[in-house]
């Protein structure tokens, strides 16, 4: 029936949250997003290299899932953990992120007529909002990667406005961020211990 997925929908997501720790939730969407930066942004590059780099930008990803299964064996259930948890504070840091992604692609692709700069401003955008989750989540690792992020997205901000090659602008603001994306899905992964639960905070 149509109504028959739903609450299976419902009841996997609420398993999710139950079990996973914000590390190791962290570590699953910073792999996605970071595999994702690597294979959307290395088709300038020559077919070897992109090749080579979306292997390892997979195997990276694999490997994070792999370490989260093995870690699925440490039980235990304590109570939310207070401070972390996906209240306003993290949906407004997604919401602004959103908007300004937005308008900054609508004036790149139009006034700005500096499409190929869009994948920088993502990044940069990207690296921004790390700043916003490390304050809301205590994190001082979202700091550096915001920052390394940031950096990636500005440089290759400069890169687009400079002339530069697509292959030079989609490598630094975009595969290069996917990296740092999964080298925090990686580490986290692996310093990721006992389940927890993880509830939206009360509005």
């Amino acid at each position: 029936s149509a109504r028959g997925p739903c609450p299976a929908l419902r009841a996997s997501c609420a398993y999710i949250l139950r079990v996973m720790t914000p590390e190791k939730l962290g570590s699953s969407i910073g792999a996605a997003f970071g595999l994702g930066f690597v294979l959307a942004n290395t088709g300038a590059l020559p077919t070897g290299v992109a090749l080579v780099l979306r292997v390892l930008g997979l195997a990276a990803f694999v490997a994070v899932f792999v370490l989260l299964r093995r870690r699925r064996s440490s039980t235990g259930t304590v109570p939310p953990l207070e401070g972390r948890r996906f209240g306003q504070g993290y949906w407004l840091v997604v919401a602004v992120e959103v908007v300004a992604i937005a308008v900054g692609l609508a004036l790149l692709n139009g006034p700005l007529h500096t499409p190929r700069a869009a994948v920088a401003w993502i990044s940069f955008v990207v690296g921004a909002h790390f700043f916003g989750l490390a304050a809301i989540w205590k994190q001082s690792l979202f700091q550096w990667l915001g920052v390394s992020i940031l950096l990636c997205g500005a440089l290759g901000l400069v890169l687009a406005i400079a002339g530069s090659s697509t292959g030079a602008i989609d490598t630094v603001g975009g595969v290069l961020p996917g990296g740092l994306l999964l080298g925090y899905g990686l580490r986290s992964s692996k310093r990721s211990r006992i389940p927890v639960a993880v509830v939206p905070a009360s509005p």
